[in-house]
């Protein structure tokens, strides 16, 4: 099994992890893309979803805080949406397996390091870099898939947004989403794109 697989394989299983109750309720799917201890050699996706009873309970307020922020932020996500349903990736905790798949395949690609080996800062940062533009094309392709193969549809019903954003490189957000998602699913979250 490649790591490729096995990401699919999580992302299909989170997707069946979402309570059926809730569905009607979801309106985005969101990848949490982080790593552990702000390691590349480390990245790991949590997967969830928002509903819309939470962007209601938020904007219940006198003087809520704006309703774009509310709805797409992950400042704003609960639990469900922010940590997800299920981490899966490089985190030797909660993901053994890929974490194993991930290291094979990084020191396979000449990519992975060791902090005892000899590398000077800029071999170790352009290593980092490049697995963390790695596992960003491979949440961008685990997202379309979901569209592709209709899983979102069957799972929750109807076509859904996946928004994807990392945890240290918020700007990403649009266009990691604009690049895993068909147009119409995602407008009203990039017209926060325009104000950004």
């Amino acid at each position: 099994m490649t790591f490729r697989q096995h990401m699919e394989d999580a992302v299909t299983r989170a997707l069946e992890k979402f309570p059926a109750e809730s569905a009607p309720d979801i309106y985005t799917v969101t990848f949490r893309i982080d790593s552990v201890d702000q390691d590349p050699r480390f990245p790991y996706v949590a997967i969830g979803y928002n509903t819309e009873t939470e962007v209601a309970r938020l904007l219940a307020p006198p003087n809520p805080p704006d309703p774009w922020e509310i709805r797409w932020s992950y400042a704003y996500f609960p639990p469900t949406g922010l940590e997800g349903v299920h981490i899966a990736g490089h985190d030797p905790d909660r993901d053994a397996r890929g974490s194993a798949l991930h290291r094979a395949e990084a020191a396979e690609q000449g990519l992975w390091y060791e902090e005892t080996d000899e590398l000077s800062e800029q071999e170790r940062s352009e290593r980092g870099e490049r697995l963390d533009a790695l596992f960003h094309e491979l949440c961008v392709d685990l997202a379309r898939r979901l569209h592709a193969e209709g899983l979102i549809v069957r799972t929750l019903g109807r076509p859904l947004p996946v928004i994807l954003y990392d945890m240290f490189e918020p700007d990403e957000m649009f266009a990691l989403t604009e690049a895993a998602n068909p147009a119409e699913l995602i407008a009203d979250f990039m017209t926060g794109a325009v104000d950004a």
